[in-house]
């Protein structure tokens, strides 16, 4: 008789890890430098970029369907591209982005901590951010079961502390904080839908289930556009309530902490404390959900003849993946400027993503997906992108440099691989 395997993400599971991997990175890190360059306007760049999310997590939804496998964009990118190097790069790129991103969330929770305990110094923030990268490397080798559970009790937490924090603080804004300025800058208001673009990128993650999925036919689209929604209506809530209750000078001394700040108003120094433990529990699930995929992504990388087979070697539940990851996530993460770095990280993942839907145009016919939908996806992905690069031309050049420092690693990587190693990319037969 034949053993059936329970799957471990059901369409609730999948949605609260979407949730998971989303609500942290967006709040506790974007709303702040995005309130920096687009005023009060910051809820307005969160509903467009929802709009993107959502298009995205629809081509991506339908790749997943199509090509089922743990590695989510790097299979994509094999199916439609094929054995070439520039579907390495794009590959290494996309996982860099992933351990970028996860090293963003551990220098927040390291400066939450260290402010709530009165410790507020960059010694301690970056001891703290160590202890939850390394709390959750072990979480990680307990196996997708374990992490399930974990998404399933925190993201109720704080989603419900969030819902009633914004339930309250909506009855103290101040209307004429949110005043739409009569000067808006189109420029920044785009490089702000970019960053919250960035805030929403967790969305991805529920693609890397598809192969833990309970009948993903039904779940897959489902769990993305309820998690992408579900979050944009937070973000939004979230927004409003910070920018009517602070100023904006207020905002961006406070940046990394803003939201715990638009508290003080309406609670004193326990609404403080209390968002600021929420932050912790945001910026922990995160992690999680963002270093799951990124471990998976490893694996099927090495699996497909992609990275060093060290990667593939079995630790407890998991894979040796992990391990190496998070020591490759360690140094961004406390020696990367955080603000330049989550800059570089949102244009990645836009390339990258932007290049994933151009491969789904190839493989259209095999995804039945919509090709309007597609193409929308694709020049609102690259369009973003391509307008923040010419933002940061002028201001930031150095963020450009960074960029470039990226795609020129993930080159010397790959051609190290292909040519050294005699490796080559292996589909996944479906």
């Amino acid at each position: 008789m034949k053993k059936t395997t329970t799957k471990a993400f059901n369409t609730k599971g999948a949605v609260l890890l979407g949730i998971g991997s989303m609500v942290g990175a967006g709040v506790f890190i974007v709303i702040g430098q995005a309130g920096a360059v687009a005023g009060n306007m910051v809820w307005f760049a969160f509903i467009l970029g929802g709009i993107i999310a959502l298009l995205s997590g629809y081509s991506l939804a339908k790749l997943a369907l199509r090509y089922p496998s743990r590695g989510g964009i790097t299979e994509y990118l094999i199916q439609s591209f094929g054995d070439t190097i520039f579907t390495g790069v794009v590959s290494i790129l996309f996982y860099f982005s992933q351990l970028v991103a996860i090293a963003a969330v551990a220098k927040s929770f390291g400066i939450y901590s260290s402010a709530l305990m009165g410790l507020d110094t960059p010694i301690y923030s970056s001891l703290f951010a160590l202890f939850i990268l390394l709390f959750f490397m072990g979480v990680q080798l307990l196996g997708s079961g374990m992490i399930a559970k974990f998404e399933n009790i925190i993201v109720g937490i704080k989603v419900s502390i969030l819902v009633v924090f914004v339930g309250v603080a909506l009855f103290y804004i101040e209307p004429s904080r949110l005043a739409i300025p009569t000067d808006i800058h189109i420029n920044s208001l785009i490089f702000a839908v970019g960053l919250t673009f960035f805030a929403y990128q967790g969305f991805s993650v529920i693609t890397n289930t598809v192969e833990d999925m309970e009948n993903p036919k039904q779940t897959m689209l489902r769990a993305m556009i309820i998690a992408i929604v579900s979050v944009m209506v937070l973000y939004i809530s979230i927004s409003i309530v910070v920018f009517g209750n602070l100023s904006l000078g207020a905002i961006t001394e406070a940046k990394d902490y803003a939201l715990a700040e638009a508290a003080k108003p309406m609670f004193g120094v326990w609404g403080f404390k209390i968002i600021a433990v929420t932050a912790l529990l945001a910026t922990a699930s995160a992690i999680n959900a963002t270093l799951y995929a990124a471990t998976e992504i490893s694996y099927t990388m090495a699996k497909r003849s992609k990275l060093p087979q060290r990667y593939e070697f079995h630790v407890a539940q998991s894979y040796e993946g992990v391990i190496i990851s998070t020591i490759l996530i360690i140094p961004m993460m406390l020696f990367f400027n955080l603000s330049q770095i989550t800059t570089v990280a949102a244009l990645v993942v836009l390339l990258v993503q932007g290049i994933t839907h151009i491969g789904h145009l190839r493989q259209i016919k095999e995804t039945k997906a919509h090709p309007f939908m597609i193409g929308i996806t694709i020049v609102t992905t690259l369009g973003i992108a391509g307008l923040m690069m010419v933002e940061n031309f002028s201001k930031s050049p150095q963020i450009l440099y960074y960029l470039m420092g990226m795609i020129v690693m993930a080159f010397l990587i790959e051609l190290i691989l292909r040519f050294k190693h005699q490796r080559e990319l292996k589909k996944q037969e479906n």
